[in-house]
């Protein structure tokens, strides 16, 4: 029987640096403040799930290069007893990003260099050693090895998910946000093998071309519901989730759901970087534990905003009681109606 979940794909060295604002070309900015922090989708999500539930179990699925930030990771992931790092592969140099941390307004600009991130193709991972019941995979745009075109599939990473829902694992997708018109010619073949979705309203509006942000950054409301169906209707065989600052959007094929973010004091946000990954981590273990949609998203946007609290992807999120918790006792926001 298959228990826990598989993170495969992205891992990162981060080095956050906080500055008072970000600057315009060619002018000087006074970095504050550095922090050296794990990055990525494979280990944020490995760790955050690692926080949630220390019985839970975790397999990494990644590629380190045998330098200091590979090091830097592998130490930190071996930290947490029920992290798996069987198939964590030392090749290359390790990926790693420049996390600008704006102290203003919270912003996160990422520079990143993909190191051995392109070397993490469609061989990468051996399903005979996956005794995980659910593989999350990330991200789509950012690992060019997965990103090439497959004749039969349309792409290497739809060719993958196939291959694992063939295994009896469910599957789940996350997207890097940049600005780019790659979204609708890489993203749709890949939900035709997807069980869980979710992605924020960038990632999601430029995956079937239709706008989730107008040009005043407002969220456009009554777009969520198209982009929800849409991003069905191309295959996602269980749940479609859209989370923003404002709130998250779910579809399950059958209802809605429309979830308030909590209100967290300003001056208790110490950084954003690992929001999106406590979000989705936060959704797949409800779901592997057989919660509902909403339950999930509950859970999800606990860990999103407990991430917050401090500079890194981690270190802020707590165990699935004190999530709880926290839903219960902050504040959210207006429900959006959608």
């Amino acid at each position: 029987m298959r228990e826990g979940i598989a993170v495969a794909g992205t891992i990162a060295y981060d080095e956050i640096k906080q500055i008072e604002r970000f600057p315009s070309k060619s002018e000087l900015a006074l970095i504050r403040n550095v922090q050296q922090s794990i990055g990525g989708a494979v280990s944020n999500c490995a760790v955050t799930l690692a926080k949630i539930d220390n019985t839970f179990q975790i397999e990494v699925i990644a590629l380190i290069g045998d330098d200091g930030r590979g090091q830097f990771l592998h130490e930190n992931l071996s930290r947490y007893e029920n992290i798996n790092l069987n198939q964590l592969k030392v090749i290359g140099e390790t990926t790693f990003t420049d996390v600008i941390h704006d102290m203003t307004d919270h912003s996160r600009t990422f520079f990143a260099y993909q190191g051995n991130a392109n070397l993490f193709d469609e061989h990468t991972i051996d399903f005979s050693k996956v005794n995980a019941k659910i593989l999350h995979i990330a991200y789509i745009l950012l690992l060019d090895g997965l990103d090439q075109p497959d004749v039969e599939y349309g792409t290497k990473m739809a060719k993958v998910l196939k291959k694992a829902q063939d295994e009896g694992i469910q599957t789940s997708i996350d997207i890097v946000s940049e600005n780019s018109n790659r979204y609708e010619k890489l993203v749709p073949p890949c939900l035709k093998y997807v069980n869980y979705c979710v992605i924020n309203e960038i990632e999601a509006g430029k995956s079937v071309g239709i706008l989730l942000r107008d040009e005043n950054n407002r969220l456009i409301k009554q777009n969520i519901k198209p982009v929800l169906y849409k991003l069905k209707q191309l295959g996602v065989k269980d749940w479609v989730i859209i989370h923003t600052p404002e709130g998250s959007f779910g579809y399950d094929g059958n209802q809605v759901y429309s979830l308030p973010s909590l209100v967290i004091d300003h001056t208790s946000i110490k950084g954003t970087v690992g929001a999106g990954d406590a979000y989705v981590s936060g959704v797949l273990y409800g779901a592997h534990n057989g919660l509902s949609i909403i339950e999930s998203m509950q859970i999800g946007t606990a860990s999103a905003a407990t991430s917050l609290f401090e500079a890194d992807s981690t270190s802020g999120v707590k165990s699935y009681t004190e999530l709880i918790e926290v839903y219960e006792k902050y504040s959210k926001r207006a429900t959006i109606e959608v």
